[in-house]
């Protein structure tokens, strides 16, 4: 059983969305600092501009020059920069691109270095944050490039329902040419590893979407199930996956066919996170599968066009300090039931 404090490390993201709107609605809750050490990496002056714009006077972070000092039951703040930044909400700025990467920089140092457990990162634009040392199209990639990780697996989570995608940031009209057999095998892996170990279920039962039209219809909308997606399949079961499939989208969700399955492999982006968006509503975490590290972020971008005015809704980014850290502690026990297992084998 894990009795110490579970560090969380906090990424600003982009100080132009809701990112820090959301981190000072969740972090603000005194209850949340009582069980977890919080590390927020951001700006001090950023953050209070924020806080004195919601009103939120009654909180104050700790401030602290490195995580190693962070004090349990505090919302400890390592400030990144003493400049005055201009805030600009709704806006796309270069100076706010590079805060947020300074702030997921920093955040993955310490990670790395065992000054915190969990890493939650608030929401990025994309664009903006390219520079050198960022050149990649999002979060996942760019922490599956650090953790020296070929494949991980972008894994939308909710209470009941867990989505995982082939394909993630790419052009629609380039899918297709990316979903192959050992594409979407080695995603089935990932998932199947994942929901046993990080979500402590056994045997985990996983659905496989078409990519066509009621998927493919035999051949007449298309080729890839046939040719690639049931192969797949039948090999992922082979390796002891319980895949199945592939089902065409629209009925699949629409018939609340998903309920039946731990998770569902969507072969394109939109396919799996329009449907699972408008099913977890609020609640969605997006959770990178397949690294050494625990990483998770609320389920929505910047929302520039809410951006600093006070209305956006914090229960994706608190669902996801929560699930960090329940992943925390089942790959922790995990480890610990390994290591108890190999000595008894030791003993005999």
């Amino acid at each position: 059983m894990i009795t110490e404090k579970i560090r969380v490390g906090i990424t600003l993201g982009d100080m132009n969305g809701i990112g820090p709107e959301i981190i000072l609605k969740t972090v603000s809750d005194n209850r949340l600092s009582q069980d977890l050490t919080i590390i927020v990496y951001g700006s001090n002056r950023v953050l209070n501009a924020y806080k004195k714009e919601l009103d939120i006077e009654q909180f104050s972070f700790h401030g602290i020059k490195d995580a190693a000092d962070a004090i349990p039951k505090k919302v400890n703040l390592v400030s990144l920069t003493k400049q005055e930044l201009p805030i600009s909400p709704g806006e796309v700025t270069e100076i706010a691109g590079k805060l947020a990467f300074m702030s997921l920089e920093a955040a993955v140092k310490d990670l790395a270095g065992n000054k915190i457990d969990v890493l939650i990162t608030s929401p990025i634009n994309k664009k903006n944050i390219q520079q050198k040392g960022f050149d990649f199209p999002g979060h996942t990639e760019y922490l599956a490039k650090y953790s020296n990780v070929d494949q991980a697996l972008m894994l939308m989570c909710s209470e009941d329902l867990r989505v995982g995608v082939v394909t993630g940031h790419v052009p629609l009209k380039e899918v297709s040419e990316k979903i192959t057999k050992e594409q979407i095998v080695s995603k089935l892996l990932t998932m199947d590893k994942s929901l046993e170990m990080d979500f402590t279920i056994q045997k985990p039962k996983i659905a496989v979407l078409g990519l066509n039209p009621h998927a493919g219809d035999n051949g007449l909308l298309g080729t890839e199930e046939k040719e690639v997606i049931i192969p797949a399949i039948n090999e992922a079961k082979e390796q002891g996956v319980f895949a199945f499939g592939p089902y065409p989208a629209d009925g699949f969700f629409a018939g609340e066919t998903f309920k039946k399955f731990d998770a569902v492999l969507a072969m394109y982006h939109d396919q799996g996170l329009i449907p699972f968006k408008s099913i977890a509503g609020d609640y969605g975490v997006n959770y990178t599968a397949g690294l050494p590290i625990v990483r998770t972020s609320p389920a929505h971008g910047t929302a520039y066009d809410i951006a600093g005015k006070g209305v956006a809704n914090e229960q994706s980014f608190r669902q996801a300090i929560y699930m960090a850290c329940d992943i925390y502690k089942n790959r922790t026990e995990n480890r610990l039931l390994a290591a108890n297992a190999m000595e008894v084998t030791k003993k005999e």
